[in-house]
């Protein structure tokens, strides 16, 4: 028999809050925020300071989980998440569903930003590229190439029509979507370009970058008749032919600049939804908040300007050249036009200055009335804190911190039973339950390396890093009492069997016994857990771990020598001493019979010596870096190993094989904790990540496995054989250039298969109908057969399945790898769907693509005239009574909305916001009718 084992498979992660590498955002409704934590996307409900739902894909153990690196929300409740195989996934926020996932960019998605409307979806990647998705149809439109670095930022102008995008390469491109090219490129920044962001009314441009100033510039309109308008603060110029034909491409024109009050390079720069607030966070610890004054407020502010300036002028030129001033006034004023600049508009509100360093921002797009805005940050100790934003000043509203720790899980420790999972980091100890995630209690602490709960889970003890054991009682969440135990850090920590105490091993080069004492405090009723010394045991060299067998016989100790002494427990006589490893050996655990120790090590092995002989049975290849923990499953000679290769590895030790590679954390994994039942096994990260894996119920076997293995490296290398990476690039032209949007995957490659197939039992199915028609006619009647395969569908229906089943988004790159000989047999097909009003829509981009890539050889090929013809004539009509069928539809919902309106008094409160709107802009219009009076009168004034 060929023995099986049960697969282990991840059930759950927590610890993490917010991870560092991508932003956060709010959703439309200004309720909840979104912060991806690794390879998921929490919704946090801001005012309850709890994460409402958790967004993650779904994926299988085998398949490394992907890191969010890019969010955005659209303004209805979807989002977009970019991953860092440059994958985007669709969300539904209020279903928590993945509507779409979209493939095109070869690398980690950078810059997302949806338009105005939220039908279309722009998305930059670190493969230099800009895609543009149509959301509603699920399908990339097209790709954007010209930058010669990682895209940073993205922005919409004009209503959607245009697309400015940043990048590290210095350069800002303005793209028109329409004609699908760059229509302007822009230079002078002299670092790479890191955030740009456009207010809400379209009329300043600002973007951030290394440099020591915020770059502004007005964006130009374009009219109803194809003219041009700028933004009123910027007039603009044009002396010759040739310059105003040049300022008519020009959608942005530079402004002006501002000094930022740090050194540090600018990360995000963002306005409000209101536009009355600019954000520029920094790369440190500080959001510089400057007001964006009105148009009015800004035309006053450059008018002060100008008359200080006048006034220093005629200050410096004295009493003697009065006449010469008098005789070249006319001049001066008309030299001295109202120009407003960017210190005019942009003014310093105030710093907002965080604990640690902020890793992204976010307005909240709801204004409060008591305040002028509310700023989401994210910290890069795992914290996210909210800012009220006043005149003044900002005050912390709220901060969202007890779900998981600021720095890395050193250790984790599960209690007898398994309800209860103890975790330590630089500063505190979490009690989690480990079922649900939910952290229990949080205790301040030193910096603990290793832990214990006592049996029966009312205490806790930890071993800190400067040699102190910290008792922690877990019902009241305290800390009762911090034992002086060793002279250097305490490294490990290890309870024996059936007995009353426990044994630490320090760096001060000594193993230590305790005792547990319930002892009554001087001045408390209650009664509490203390520890006493009673032996201690001199060791050469520092002592790394210690582990005690199972029938409390044999104390293992590991030194920093790279040695492994094995000590009788009762006597402490020497008993033996396996080397073998090359580095110092890092953890290391004894199997439940005490027949086998596993010790793992710093030089990437893992070692299993016979405990009777010290024999080393089998020395491992086990992780691609240090092995950092192990384990022995109870009752059973399986192990768990983990490394900062990030991978957990399940091995089987009798047999000397690797069973499964557990994929989940995204940096060096530090501890692990198998359940006494060995039904499921945690393990703690860098990256601030607890997980959980559970042993599930399906079995399987280990030549399986290898060859799933050996199709994982082969599938990793599938991007090799789509291109050759010898080839030289082709070199991309300064105005840029437009290609597909898609990329060739697996998927859409398995896909291109499946029509192939399709096509062919169709093919064998209508031979054999014609057959049996023939039959039939001679008089030979026999019942048809149909084939089983085709599950009763007729052959043109069974291909159309074939297609149906294909995503949105993957079907250009299918019908790309479909040989013509097959896109021909394709063609035919579909003037038979074309009767069926629901793929209308897919008839016409297969035959739209297939035309566009096989335009010439259907030219030449006699045989497809007869079917383009009658596609001609059929798609034509077809396409046509889907428009009428659409636009009687919307005509229908108007008119029914109008007599919805026309019951209601919505209209009513529509009319009536209008109206102070109306209102507001004719106050500000005589307000600058009675300056542009004042300053006529003056002028006549100084005349006479």
């Amino acid at each position: 028999m060929v023995k099986s084992y049960l697969r282990y498979e991840p059930a759950a992660s927590f610890g993490v809050i917010v991870s560092v590498e991508s932003n956060i955002t709010y959703d439309s409704s200004g309720k909840h925020l979104l912060a991806p934590a690794l390879e998921k996307l929490g919704i946090w409900h801001v005012r309850q300071g709890v994460c409402t739902k958790t967004l993650s894909p779904s994926l299988s153990s085998r398949a490394p989980s992907l890191a969010v690196t890019c969010v955005a929300s659209a303004p209805s409740s979807l989002v977009a998440s970019g991953y860092a195989d440059g994958s985007i996934r669709i969300w539904d926020c209020d279903k928590g569903s993945c509507e779409t996932t979209l493939n095109g960019h070869k690398g980690a998605v950078t810059a997302l930003r949806y338009n105005k409307v939220g039908s279309l979806l722009a998305s930059g990647s670190k493969d230099n590229d800009v895609i543009l998705w149509d959301v509603v149809g699920e399908t990339g439109l097209f790709r954007l190439r010209g930058h010669r670095d990682q895209i940073t930022d993205l922005v919409f102008l004009d209503s959607g029509k245009k697309l400015v995008s940043s990048s590290k390469d210095k350069f800002l491109r303005v793209w028109d979507l329409e004609t699908q090219h760059c229509m302007q490129i822009i230079s002078g920044h002299h670092s790479e370009i890191w955030s740009i962001d456009v207010d809400p009314d379209e009329r300043y441009l600002v973007t951030g970058s290394a440099d020591l100033e915020l770059r502004f510039y007005n964006v130009k309109h374009e009219l109803m008749n194809g003219e041009s308008m700028v933004n009123e603060t910027g007039p603009e110029t044009g002396n010759d032919g040739e310059s105003a034909t040049q300022n008519k491409w020009e959608v942005l024109k530079p402004f002006g600049e501002i000094q930022r009050q740090s050194k540090d390079r600018v990360a995000t720069v963002r306005f409000s939804k209101s536009g009355n607030l600019l954000a520029c966070q920094v790369a440190g610890k500080t959001v510089e908040i400057f007001r964006v004054l009105d148009e009015a407020e800004s035309k006053r502010k450059a008018k002060r300007r100008l008359n200080r300036k006048k006034e220093k002028k005629s200050a410096k030129m004295g009493v003697e050249a009065t006449e010469n001033v008098e005789a070249n006034h006319g001049t001066e004023e008309a030299g001295n036009v109202l120009v407003v600049a960017v210190p005019d508009v942009f003014k310093l509100l105030q710093t907002i200055r965080a604990s640690k360093k902020i890793c992204s921002i976010s307005f909240c797009p709801v204004t409060p009335k008591t305040s002028l805005a509310t700023l989401a940050l994210s910290l890069n100790n795992n914290l996210l804190e909210f800012y009220s934003i006043e005149s003044g000043s900002s005050t912390k509203t709220l901060a969202i911190e007890l779900q998981g720790h600021r720095s890395d899980v050193r250790s984790v420790t599960l209690s007898s039973d398994n309800t209860l999972l103890m975790s330590t980091s630089h500063n505190a100890v979490k009690i989690w339950n480990p079922s649900t995630g939910s952290c229990l209690r949080t205790i301040d602490s030193g910096y603990g390396l290793c832990g214990l709960i006592v049996p029966h889970n009312k205490y806790a003890m930890v071993g800190t890093k400067d040699g102190k054991i910290e008792i922690i009682d877990i019902g009241s969440g305290t800390l009762s009492e911090v034992v002086e135990a060793h002279g250097g850090s305490l490294r490990s920590i290890a309870t024996i069997p059936n007995g009353n105490g426990f044994v630490t091993g320090g760096a001060d080069h000594d193993v230590k016994f305790w005792e547990y004492q319930i002892k009554q405090k001087p001045g408390q009723d209650s009664k509490c857990l203390t520890i006493s010394n009673v032996r201690t045991m001199k060791m050469n060299d520092d002592v790394l771990v210690v582990a005690i067998s199972p029938d409390a016989k044999y104390l293992a100790v590991a030194l920093l020598d790279c040695t492994v002494k094995i000590l009788f427990m009762d006597s402490l006589k020497f008993f033996l001493s396996l080397y073998g490893h090359k580095l110092p050996v890092l953890c290391m655990d004894i199997s439940s019979d005490g027949d086998l120790i596993v010790t793992g090590s710093a030089d990437k092995n893992l070692r299993i010596w016979g405990l009777d002989f010290g024999d080393c049975h089998k020395s491992i290849f086990a992780h691609a870096d240090s092995v950092m923990a192990v384990q022995f499953v109870r009752n059973t000679h399986y192990i768990f190993s983990v490394g900062k290769d990030r991978l957990v590895k399940y091995w089987d030790a009798g047999k000397f094989e690797l069973l499964l590679t557990l994929e989940g954390h995204h940096a060096d994994v530090w501890c692990l904790a198998v359940s006494n039942r060995g039904d499921f096994v945690v393990t703690g990260s860098h990256d601030r990540s607890i997980r959980r894996w559970d042993r599930t119920e399906e079995p399987f076997f280990i030549e399986e496995e290898k060859e799933k293995r050996l199709e994982e490296i082969f599938e990793a290398d599938i991007d090799n054989t789509f291109e050759d990476k010898h080839i030289p690039k082709e070199e991309l032209p300064e105005e840029g250039a437009v290609a597909l949007a898609g990329k060739r995957t697996l998927e859409t490659l398995t896909a291109t298969d499946s029509i192939i197939d399709a096509l062919d039992v169709a093919e064998v199915e209508l031979k054999r109908i014609a057959e049996h028609e023939d039959e039939k006619a001679r008089g030979k009647v026999a019942e048809f057969q149909p084939n089983m395969i085709m599950l009763g569908l007729s052959p043109s229906d069974y291909v159309l399945r074939a297609l149906s089943n294909i995503s949105t988004n993957d079907l250009e790159q299918t019908l790309l790898a479909l040989p013509f000989s097959d896109a021909l047999k394709l063609l035919s097909y579909t003037k038979d769907w074309t009767s069926n009003p629901d793929k209308v829509e897919l008839v016409c981009r297969i035959v739209t693509v297939l035309l566009q890539i096989h335009h010439s050889q259907l030219i030449s090929t006699p045989s497809a005239r007869p079917v383009l013809a009658v596609l001609k004539e059929i798609i034509y009509a077809r396409v046509k009574e889907c428009k009428d069928t659409l636009g009687f539809n919307l005509a229908a919902m108007d008119h029914l909305k109008q007599l919805m309106a026309s019951r209601s008094d919505a209209l009513f409160r529509d009319a009536k916001s209008k109206l102070l709107e109306i209102r507001s802009q004719q106050s500000k219009r005589l307000e600058a009718r009675t300056e542009t009076k004042t300053e006529n009168r003056k002028k006549k004034k100084r005349k006479k």
